[in-house]
């Protein structure tokens, strides 16, 4: 009987002890997270954050754009708390050493080039030749002027008379005396610019003009003397 007095008393103070435990923990509030927790950084230099950090930073700058005209200067840009310079601008100037382009007026609708500048060539060194070949359009005064000759000389070591009509293709001997041409050898001024006739050729012309060689009229011109001339074409005369 005593041991189940002792039993009873026993287990009326461990359900004591069991319903206190549990009220206390009951009467516990749950503990609150904690705000600041500083989680750990990556360290600088980290692989890849360079990236972000640049991407960041250009997204700021982009916010703001260049203005238009007529509206100012946009505010300096900070990223992170650090004043950002504001974008370059482009230099209208040219580089040196570069020249700009000829302005461009339409005429008409059409637009107006500026005219092609045209460099001659280089004449060619003529020498006196022992015997000379009349051409179409030569004759005696023409070869005389030419390769500045006493005329008189060239006939008659030929055997020509003055006025005599020749025929092309006749092979005239070139005197070697260094008689000069008595008057002026020039018949028109030159340099200039001639417009080619029906019937002229490069020798044709050359008489024209009384010292001019006709391979170096064809010369300037890019030619060669023995090219075909079009009526209207235009030529340089050295």
């Amino acid at each position: 009987m005593k041991v189940t007095k002792f039993a009873a008393i026993a287990l009326v103070l461990a359900l004591s002890a069991l319903g206190v435990a549990c009220t206390q923990q009951a009467s516990k509030a749950p503990a609150a997270t904690p705000t600041n927790i500083n989680f750990p950084q990556p360290a600088a230099g980290t692989p890849g954050m360079g990236v972000v950090e640049q991407f960041a930073t250009q997204t700021e700058l982009a916010k703001t754009a260049a203005p238009l005209a007529g509206q100012g200067t946009p505010a300096a840009v900070q990223v992170n708390g650090t004043p950002q310079a504001p974008a370059a601008t482009l230099d209208p100037a040219l580089p040196a050493g570069m020249t700009p382009l000829p302005s461009l007026t339409p005429v008409g609708g059409s637009v107006a080039l500026p005219p092609a500048a045209v460099t001659p060539l280089p004449t060619v060194p003529v020498s006196r030749p022992a015997s000379y070949t009349l051409n179409f359009g030569e004759f005696p005064y023409c070869i005389a002027r030419r390769f500045n000759l006493n005329p008189d000389e060239l006939l008659s070591l030929n055997g020509l008379a003055d006025g005599q009509i020749l025929q092309p293709g006749l092979v005239l001997k070139i005197p070697q005396t260094n008689n000069p041409f008595p008057a002026s050898r020039a018949l028109k001024a030159h340099p200039t610019t001639y417009t080619v006739l029906s019937g002229d050729t490069f020798y044709s012309i050359a008489c024209k003009f009384g010292d001019v060689d006709p391979v170096n009229i064809a010369a300037v011109n890019g030619l060669n003397a023995s090219a075909s001339l079009t009526p209207g074409q235009s030529l340089q005369i050295p």
